[in-house]
């Protein structure tokens, strides 16, 4: 999918590879995190997704003679980066959580440690489909959420951000928890399940609403739902649906549904289920769709609405409420004397765009019960305390700590993806990822799934790296302080 993608960066990207070739840094490695400093919608979490396809950019990053001739055209580039360029496959190391995994603000989801050029050229593209995807599984798993166990379907492909975004989207919905999707390639490329029904423009195709519900049954016999609100959902739509029923039922089919796309859906619902009850339609769905949002499910679930299945489409494929996560990719260590990372950190007048300096490990910590109580970082070289209780500190404060006791079990959440260039990551299937986000959601506590003020997870320094932290603080304004004297 990603084999025409090499331009696909910002020009800048190219600017400083270019800047690096030129001054001699092409065997200088670097270590880069990708993490985000805020969960949309001010939820408690997010649901990783989308590293398919990062991988599958990575292994596909070349330039062709076409892409060479253009950058000749329009940039700064000398023939010595061009040359680079021709020759360019990524050759570094990449570490990620695996998709579906629970992730938390300040943490690196992903560790890239290449040659400087290498790390650099891909930080764009990382971070639009890491982004993009990630933002699309948490909303996908919060409408789950607020459905309660209700099968959520994607609807969005009409109102995604383009083609290839309709496709991203659809895969991180199921990520996320959805059941199925309205998108038919999303179908064919992921495997998943497609489901549907028809427009009001079916209906209106026809004399009369029965005649257009009874040629769809015509058509589709065991698989009819019927869009009831095309004219008046209770005086003539769910009427209507109730004799196409029971012609159904004479021929041996049985109907499988209505769906209810506009109005008051918690009342319309209830008015339509008792019809279908007394008619003994007991088994037939009601579906909803209509604009819908988390809020609004878990609205109308208070309501006591009676709806099966949720459509929703706009606000899960655009996230609509909170349309970008602002993920980063900051150098967090560099080669400087041939033989170890050095670490590196970006001071800030903002606390929160402070990095969390050196090559990093993610260690969870679980409870006896199984349940995740934390995130503590840990420079890579050191050895997490195994059967010993031990504090873990705030990013930023001295004073604020947290104690984990030596009962909780610990695991890694940073695996190989790439070592020297080649992938050593055997990809799951999309099922599988869809499985294993349930699974950690369902580790998760109710109180960080709440969408009024969720607990706030803890992610943690270990004290060595907290200490690193403070040191290179205190030297960065040390620095900035010695050359404010110097210009005076």
């Amino acid at each position: 999918m990603w084999t025409k993608w090499s331009l696909l960066t910002d020009l800048y990207q190219l600017t400083m590879a270019g800047g690096y070739v030129e001054e001699g840094k092409t065997d200088q490695w670097a270590n880069f995190d990708y993490f985000f400093r805020s969960i949309p919608d001010n939820g408690g979490y997010c649901v990783l997704a989308g590293l398919e396809d990062l991988v599958d950019y990575v292994l596909n990053l070349r330039f062709s003679q076409e892409d060479l001739a253009y950058l000749e055209k329009v940039g700064p580039f000398s023939s010595k980066f061009l040359k680079y360029l021709e020759g360019f496959s990524f050759s570094g190391h990449m570490w990620a959580m695996p998709e579906g995994t629970i992730v938390f603000p300040h943490e690196p989801l992903i560790r890239v440690m290449a040659p400087l050029p290498e790390a650099q050229l891909i930080e764009t593209t990382l971070l639009n489909i890491m982004n993009f995807q990630t933002l699309i599984a948490t909303k996908a798993a919060r409408l789950c959420w607020a459905a309660n166990g209700d099968p959520v379907i994607d609807f969005g492909l009409r109102r995604a951000h383009g083609p290839h975004g309709a496709l991203m989207a659809s895969r991180a919905a199921y990520i996320g928890g959805v059941e199925g999707s309205s998108n038919v390639l999303a179908g064919e490329l992921y495997g998943i399940p497609v489901r549907g029904t028809h427009a009001h423009s079916w209906v209106e195709s026809f004399p009369s609403e029965l005649e257009a519900f009874r040629a769809y049954a015509r058509v589709y016999p065991d698989s009819c739902v019927l869009l009831v609100d095309t004219y008046d959902t209770l005086k003539s739509g769910v009427p209507n649906a109730i004799k196409v029923g029971k012609e159904l039922a004479r021929k041996g089919y049985r109907l499988k549904g209505i769906r209810l796309d506009s109005g008051d859906l918690a009342y319309l619902s209830k008015e339509a289920r008792r019809m279908l009850d007394e008619a003994g339609f007991q088994d037939v769905l009601i579906i909803a769709s209509s604009d819908l949002d988390e809020w609004i499910i878990e609205s109308l679930k208070r309501q006591g609405a009676r709806i099966d299945i949720w459509g929703v489409g706009t606000r899960l494929v655009t996230s609509y409420s909170s349309p970008a996560l602002g993920g980063v990719y900051k150098l967090t260590a560099l080669d400087e004397n041939g033989r170890e990372m050095v670490p590196k950190i970006k001071r800030s007048d903002n606390p929160e765009k402070i990095t969390n300096p050196g090559v990093k490990k993610v260690v969870r910590m679980y409870d006896q019960e199984g349940q995740m109580r934390g995130d503590v970082l840990f420079l890579e070289e050191e050895r997490p305390p195994k059967g010993r209780s031990f504090r873990a500190y705030h990013p930023m404060f001295t004073h604020v700590f947290k104690t984990y006791p030596k009962e909780f079990q610990m695991k890694e959440l940073l695996v190989p993806i790439f070592q020297g260039g080649k992938l050593v990551y055997k990809l799951p299937k999309l099922f599988e990822i869809r499985q294993a986000a349930l699974e950690n959601l369902r580790r998760l506590d109710p109180g960080y799934k709440r969408f009024h003020n969720p607990h706030v997870y803890h992610v943690s320094l270990s004290a060595r790296l907290f200490k690193t932290k403070q040191k290179l603080l205190r030297q960065a304004i040390l620095n900035a302080n010695r050359a404010a004297r110097a210009r005076k």
